[in-house]
């Protein structure tokens, strides 16, 4: 009789190797190997592993009946947004998010609007059902015989209940809680999440019906598990924000039927979650001007234009090497941004210690914000504010010149709308219109940006 084997499995990639190492040998990841079991053939049967579709028939193109994917609405808008319209049958999401960041709150307040239409399973691994029914009547969120609750961890048990109860949505709550009899490894292993995951993903395609996963993190912000389970799904979902702050992020980062990189943003409150309509005015509440080291940034979410506050703070460094922190944005393209200032300005940075914050939580990533982070350091550096009514976008290369960024228009008009002012853009992005009351600067070179953004 065959026995189990140990194997250790890279979470990266999915490669297997027979004995831990520090390094993958595959995709050369450090730290990355996990252990779990790999049971015989013996044991298994071919009814384990099936494909998606029931038939597998070669076919062209033209033969496929290709139509729009048909979407169903939640009911709360900012969850549409960043879904790109609603769920769709069949449909796979995986839901990410510190501990007690509010992913169940934000659940069942989705699931009391779907509810309405439709039949729900919430199938929860870490919490009783007492526990969810507390939370539920808090949120006021009661008489809704359409949501229905199960307690339960074993994949074995809860298909049979799916089955039965024949829902249209099923949520498991989390994914790292449930695990198959099949493996002997423990639930949250490797080996448990992708099998799991694998189940889940079949039935959601085979009797087209809408699978929500809850998946926990790991402490530099990615799912825990394999990377494989990203793939597996249609959508991945970020719910992001600092616990001591009421305001939440809800960010796309995977969407096979929608954009990526969309947001949403809401206010947690005693009675839950509310969405935020003008997350601009909201991020600029606290904004004052004539402040040294604060410069506004037309940032670009997905398919919306924000306004965010970019400080710094410049002081002289008491010790060598000096710091360098970054909150919200790349430490690696601040450490970037000094370096460019340093040789096309002539600002000597080497002796001071540089800390920049974007206000708000929010994390931006696209490389627009350049020349808000460069006018926040100079600034701060100067201890000079910045222009009145000034906002800015735009990238900067390494030699010290000004690119062009996408949706400049859009951006400009964001702004415009808030009552700025003066805009500071790259020369590629001036608009062809005049806009009434705005007066829009087109920048080639940092030098540039910089002798415009200090006149009054």
């Amino acid at each position: 009789m065959a026995k189990d084997k140990i194997v250790f499995e890279c979470t990266e990639c999915g490669e297997k190797h027979t004995k831990w190492q520090g390094k993958c040998n595959s995709c050369n990841s450090w730290n990355c190997l996990v252990e779990s079991v790999e049971i015989s053939a013996v044991k298994t049967n071919n009814t384990r592993f099936s494909a998606l579709n029931k038939q597998s028939v070669v076919v062209t193109l033209n033969e496929i009946s290709a139509q729009d994917v048909l979407r169903s609405q939640t009911g709360i808008g900012e969850l549409d947004r960043v879904l790109g319209g609603g769920l769709a049958q069949g449909y796979v999401l995986l839901l990410g998010g510190d501990p007690g960041i509010g992913k169940t709150t934000l659940l069942l307040q989705t699931l009391a609007q779907i509810s309405k239409q439709k039949k729900v399973l919430y199938v929860t691994g870490e919490e009783s059902v007492q526990q969810i029914a507390l939370r539920a009547k808090r949120l006021e969120i009661t008489n809704n015989p359409n949501l229905r609750l199960l307690s339960e961890i074993r994949i074995e048990a809860i298909l049979p209940q799916i089955e039965v109860e024949m829902p249209d949505v099923i949520v498991i709550d989390s994914i790292q809680t449930v695990y198959s009899d099949l493996l002997q490894s423990a639930p949250g292993s490797v080996a448990q999440v992708r099998e799991c995951s694998s189940i889940m993903t079949r039935i959601a395609k085979g009797k087209q019906i809408i699978v929500i996963l809850v998946g926990h993190v790991t402490k530099d912000g990615s799912i825990a598990g394999p990377r494989v389970l990203e793939h597996i799904v249609d959508t991945v979902l970020y719910f992001e924000g600092d616990q001591h702050s009421n305001f939440r992020m809800l960010r796309s980062v995977k969407n096979r039927f929608g954009a990526v990189n969309e947001l949403g943003i809401f206010a947690m409150t005693d009675k839950g979650l509310r969405e935020v309509n003008n997350p601009s005015a909201l991020f600029l509440s606290s904004y004052r001007e004539s402040t040294p080291g604060s410069c506004i940034l037309v940032s670009e979410e997905g398919t919306r234009p924000l306004l965010v506050e970019i400080q710094a703070l410049v002081d002289q460094s008491h010790l060598m090497p000096a710091k360098r922190l970054a909150v919200g944005m790349d430490g690696y393209r601040l450490s970037l941004l000094i370096a460019i200032m340093q040789r096309h300005v002539g600002v000597q940075l080497y002796d001071q210690d540089i800390f920049i914050n974007i206000v708000g939580g929010l994390k931006v990533s696209e490389p627009a914000l350049d020349i808000a982070v460069v006018l926040a350091i100079v600034s701060s550096f100067k201890n000079k504010p910045l222009a009145s009514k000034l906002a800015v976008f735009g990238e900067i290369g390494l030699s010290g010149e000004i690119r062009t960024v996408q949706k400049g228009q859009d951006r400009i008009k964001e702004a415009a709308k808030l009552g700025f002012l003066k805009i500071i853009v790259p020369k590629a992005n001036m608009p062809k219109d005049k806009i009434t009351g705005v007066e829009i600067i087109a920048v080639e070179t940092i030098e540039q940006v910089i002798n415009h953004a200090f006149e009054r």
